[in-house]
């Protein structure tokens, strides 16, 4: 488990801005080190607002986009190309202008796909292709990811990890569908924290003053049943990237003064 480093920027833009140049870094370095790069994504604003930023920064074309994995960390199950669905916003924001292999933009399963309603036999699928995709020098049946992304909710979950609810306690499993979501829509596809935690770095977004309690909360020790955030954490670096609001409640020897 590593110890969670904060880097809070002056508001939201600038945070977006920030992580999309840390995260051209990181995966130019993985190809270089490594000759391919994994990446797994995540929706909400603060994800797209990151995708958004990398989509119109001019260092974007340092990454070699055709050795490029992309992943999700969770997805809606709605029917393919609804706009609501974290890879839908993901194409709209970044992937439709950048030369990125479609095999390697994994997708997880929409609720018209070859399971039909069934999210439990996707969630499987999706399992099954982290699983064919890991390999000797991985830790289980999830490849490294070298940046995995997770935007932290108000009620401190990640990804479709909601406090208290069976989704959060797996331990074996990589991938569940998840019934009875508090936050539309109900039905979801979720990794677990198992399958987060396989990742080289997590990296937890949070940007606006109805973040901030959240991220008090999951940086002061709670459980991770009851603040899915606080169980979110990368094998070699943990990082919560934040504007000012969201750490408005964090004690201020946690980080350093806000960047400009």
């Amino acid at each position: 488990m590593s110890t969670p480093q904060l880097v809070v920027h002056r508001d939201k833009e600038l945070m977006a801005q920030a992580a999309a140049a840390r995260l051209i870094t990181k995966v130019v370095d993985a190809q270089a080190a490594r000759g391919s790069a994994s990446v797994v994504l995540t929706g909400g604003r603060n994800g797209n607002g990151l995708l958004a930023a990398l989509a119109s920064s001019p260092a974007r074309d340092a990454i070699d986009w055709s050795r490029l994995d992309l992943w999700w960390g969770d997805e809606r199950f709605l029917p393919e190309g609804d706009p609501e669905r974290n890879v839908t916003q993901a194409r709209a924001a970044l992937l439709d202008a950048v030369p990125v292999a479609p095999k390697r933009v994994h997708a997880m399963p929409a609720s018209d796909g070859p399971y039909g309603k069934d999210v439990d036999a996707a969630a499987a699928a999706y399992a099954e292709e982290l699983a064919a995709a890991s390999g000797p020098e991985d830790h289980g049946d999830v490849p490294t990811f070298d940046v995995l992304m997770l935007g932290v909710g108000p009620d401190t979950h990640v990804a479709s990890l909601f406090p208290e609810l069976p989704a959060v306690r797996e331990t074996e499993r990589t991938v569940v569908g998840v019934h009875g979501a508090p936050k539309p829509p109900p039905v979801r596809v979720s990794m677990t924290l198992p399958a987060i935690r396989a990742a080289r770095e997590v990296w937890l977004l949070a940007a606006g003053e109805d973040k901030a309690q959240a991220a008090a909360i999951a940086l002061s020790g709670a459980g991770e049943v009851q603040a899915p955030a606080a169980g979110a954490y990368g094998r070699g670096r943990t990082l919560w990237l934040l504007d000012s609001a969201a750490a408005s409640r964090l004690p201020r020897a946690l980080y350093p003064p806000a960047s400009p």
